[in-house]
């Protein structure tokens, strides 16, 4: 029966594994590229030991895959998606090894609906080699709690170099595992061998180009790593946090994850007990730390590494369970790693996507590239011969570099640069722009890569970067979810008053409410320097109505706009129109504002659903 029960898990993990395979493959090659994906193609493009965000080897895979598979998506992706692929199959021979056949291919499986876990290698990031050197490393200390040979020291320093490479969070692993063979008396007896501390030796060598790095610029990676993105000071929506980074591991896994994590300690098996340790080490680590570090920048992935530490523990844990249970354990992680795959199935399909931009899930870094791309080379056929590119921010350089096979876009500085420490990289490799020059230029902006209340400060230090601009032309994403401004700046830098892209924003009716099919308008509408001439609502891209002037509005003013405006018009700066759309369908309609600026500028604004009774 035991034999039957394991050929029946096999067949199970077997179908699984290349059912998921498929899928992820098949998603690979439609999914436009996730902004750090193209800056670790722009990394490789640079090839070099360390980089200021991370250590080298994301850069490396992705310069390999684009080497060896062609410059597309799919090319970049493939090397993560063959680690990822292999992962599932690293458990199940940790797990067959120390408990057996049936629950090798049991743990196997999980690593497959694991959310996280299962869809890893669809993108090319750092998470992806960290876990195969988790992985090597975990099973390694399994081995040498047994005996100490050369198999797992190798495996060990194999595992540890991988990491050290890959990522500075890769230290957490380290100490978490260290601390396990601590607490074991096996453990201990196994690092009092020569092999083991040769192994950790050659892994502390992969940290040394990092170091090396960080001594030549002055600590700039450790700085942004340990000190810029944390505040290190105790906040109550770490609770949050931690909800965040559980979550994705769905909440009856989670359940039996707990349990067997709680019983792993209590186990007189050293290899369950040091499982337990370094799985719930890694989970409770990451949690306690998430009240006290970075909580702006995504990090519900940080768990991973404890939560697989713990897959192979789980097949005694769910044996126990009535069927019952054991299935609807299945079905929610199955469930949960859908709505993962949904999402980036959803992220892959233009049509989809746009579907999604009045709600918060809206995948603002896959959307829009190779609309932009196109409107680049359209702008830019349309300029005198050698015009060249400039990009506002690292991530539409990145991510036109890769789509324009060009890693070396210059870079005006941005404080997403600096949030995301990518601007010391960019300064090393010669890419962080002053605005001058000696030719024409393309500029290419993102008015969506700042808050909205922040856009007339920026777009003010904007004209101080790079003088006076031109009319933009606007490039709405998703109903400018994704907004792109492209100037086609002159060779020589003008002189006077910069006259910035208008500001304009609906006050009524609200995003989404329902309206009749006669209502309301009101908005506000200012434009440095030149004034605004003229505001239209649009529905669904049609001009409906023309607004008038309403008034001043000083909440505005002197709120909103922080004094800073240079509209010749303030405080005259409110509009209203009356809408009359008795013809149009009941429904959802996309609501905007096109401003028409006195210099001539026509700009079209974001728009908001409404609902037409």
């Amino acid at each position: 029966m035991q034999d039957a029960g394991s050929a029946a898990a096999r067949r199970g993990f077997i179908a699984g594994w290349l059912l998921l395979c498929v899928l992820k493959l098949a998603l690979a090659v439609r999914l436009p590229l996730f902004v750090d994906e193209a800056f670790y193609w722009q990394e490789g493009q640079h090839p070099a030991w360390a980089y200021s965000d991370l250590p080298a080897l994301t850069a490396w895979l992705a310069r390999l895959g684009v080497e060896v598979f062609g410059q597309h998506a799919l090319g970049l992706r493939l090397p993560f998606l063959l680690i990822g692929a292999a992962l599932p199959w690293l458990v199940v021979r940790m797990a067959a090894r120390e408990f057996g056949a049936n629950s090798g291919w049991q743990a196997g499986l999980l690593a497959l609906l694991l959310p996280l876990a299962g869809s890893l290698g669809l993108l090319a990031l750092p998470d992806v080699p960290m876990l195969l050197a988790t992985l090597l490393c975990l099973d390694a200390g399994l081995r040498l709690l047994r005996r100490v040979d050369v198999l797992g020291a190798g495996e060990l320093a194999l595992g540890l170099l991988l990491g050290g490479l890959t990522h500075y969070r890769f230290v957490a692993v380290i100490a978490v595992g260290f601390v396990g063979l601590l607490m074991l008396r096996d453990g201990r007896h196994a690092l009092r061998h020569r092999a083991l501390w040769v192994a950790v030796a050659i892994g502390a060598l992969a940290w040394l180009p990092l170091l090396l790095w960080n001594l030549r610029n002055a600590d700039a990676g450790l700085q942004f790593q340990l000190v810029e993105r944390h505040p290190w000071r105790f906040g109550g929506d770490g609770f949050v946090l931690g909800l965040l980074q559980l979550l994705p591991a769905t909440p009856l896994l989670l359940a039996a994850m707990a349990l067997a994590a709680w019983r792993g300690l209590r186990e007189s098996r050293p290899a369950a007990r040091y499982l337990a340790l370094c799985g719930s080490g890694i989970v409770l680590g990451f949690l306690l730390l998430g009240f006290f570090a970075d909580r702006e920048r995504v990090s519900f992935h940080w768990p991973l590494p404890g939560f697989v530490a713990l897959l192979p523990l789980l097949p005694a844990v769910l044996t126990g369970w009535p069927r019952g249970w054991r299935i609807a354990t299945l079905a929610t992680a199955a469930a949960g790693l859908g709505l993962v795959l949904g999402f980036f199935l959803m992220a892959s399909v233009p049509a989809w996507r746009e579907q999604t931009a009045g709600h918060r899930l809206y995948p603002a870094n896959f959307a829009g590239w190779g609309a932009l791309a196109e409107a680049v080379r359209g702008e830019r056929a349309a300029m005198p011969a050698g015009t060249r590119l400039l990009a506002g921010d690292f991530k539409i350089g990145a991510e036109l570099g890769f789509l324009l096979a060009d890693p070396r876009i210059a870079v005006l500085d941005h404080p997403l640069n600096h949030h995301h420490g990518r601007a010391p990289q960019l300064a090393l490799w010669g890419l962080q722009h002053d605005g001058a020059r000696d030719a024409p230029m393309l500029l290419v902006v993102a008015a969506t890569d700042v808050k909205f209340r922040e856009e007339l400060a920026y777009f003010q230090r904007l004209c101080e970067q790079v003088g006076p601009l031109p009319p933009p032309r606007v490039l709405n994403i998703d109903h400018g979810r994704q907004r792109f401004l492209l100037f086609a700046l002159p060779a020589r830098r003008g002189d006077g008053a910069c006259v910035t892209p208008a500001l304009a924003n609906i006050d009524a009716p609200a995003a989404g409410a329902r309206v009749e099919r006669r209502f309301k308008v009101s908005a506000w509408a200012a434009k440095d320097v030149a004034g605004v001439r003229r505001v239209e609502v649009l529905l669904d891209g049609r001009v409906v109505a023309t607004a008038q002037r309403a008034g001043a509005n000083p909440w505005v003013v002197d709120d909103f706009l922080q004094g800073r405006s240079l509209d010749p018009a303030v405080p005259q700066v409110q509009f209203t129109a009356e809408v009359d759309v008795r013809a149009l369908p009941a429904g959802t309609h996309w609501l905007g504002l096109r401003v028409t600026g006195s210099d001539g500028a026509v700009e079209d604004g974001p728009e908001q659903p409404v609902q037409l009774r």
